[in-house]
């Protein structure tokens, strides 16, 4: 049991580790490639949990499909600066990134106190529940990341760590029960649609605007008067 714990526990931190790599890496590129691993770690993490159909799930619509997505929504970014098109230049203001990171937390407590209150028994044992733990991270982190980028490639991938921290989390509360597991293979099938309709949608941006058309929220040019001076 030392020995499943420990793996389990391992297994936590490197999708923690990857999770936030990839949610905070302005690279597109190295984004997409870093969100590969983390499904591969999460389909780990299914089969930790007795869920080896989840776990192939993972790995076909989470790392081929949606992985694959990803890298298609790359091919249509200009080819002249291939290095300047795949990174995220976006400077976002203290105030903006510090409200950000206090949603990031209020949500890590809401979902802990909703874990408390559903899984009483899990809050006096939470060195026994690390994925568990990583789950909650993963949640409010992606929520963090998509409040806070302005990029809606980076948005995407955001929502689709987001994604899979509530299923590994659902997967939590009810185990390994067949109708649970059946859902959860909905619910990544449905989110993968929902990442192939972004995809195509960014490409439509691009062919339409350019780079510029996948930044929201972009700052108002100034005025002559403000601009003159």
């Amino acid at each position: 049991m030392m020995s499943v714990d420990i793996l389990e526990a391992g297994l936590a931190l490197c999708l923690v580790a990857v999770a936030l790599a990839c949610l905070l890496d302005r690279h597109l590129r190295r984004t997409c490639r870093l969100f590969l691993l983390f499904t591969l770690l999460m389909s780990l993490a299914w089969w930790q949990w007795q869920a080896p159909l989840l776990g192939l799930m993972e790995l076909v619509l989470g790392g081929a499909l949606t992985g694959g997505s990803f890298f298609y929504a790359l091919k249509a970014f200009p080819s002249a600066h291939p290095e300047a098109a795949h990174y995220d230049r976006v400077q976002h203001g203290a105030g903006h990134v510090i409200s950000r990171g206090l949603l990031a937390l209020a949500w890590s407590v809401m979902i802990g106190a909703a874990l408390r209150y559903l899984l009483p028994d899990m809050v006096y044992s939470l060195s026994e529940h690390p994925l568990m733990l990583a789950a909650v991270v993963m949640v409010s982190a992606a929520m963090g990341a998509f409040a806070l980028h302005r990029h809606w490639l980076r948005r995407l991938v955001a929502f689709n760590v987001l994604g899979s921290g509530v299923f590994l989390l659902l997967a939590g509360m009810v185990g390994p029960l067949p109708n649970a597991q059946a859902l959860i293979g909905v619910g990544l099938l449905i989110a993968w649609l929902g990442t192939l309709l972004g995809v195509l949608l960014i490409r439509h941006l691009l062919q339409l605007e350019g780079v510029s058309a996948l930044v929201d929220e972009q700052p108002a040019p100034l005025a002559p008067r403000e601009a003159s001076q």
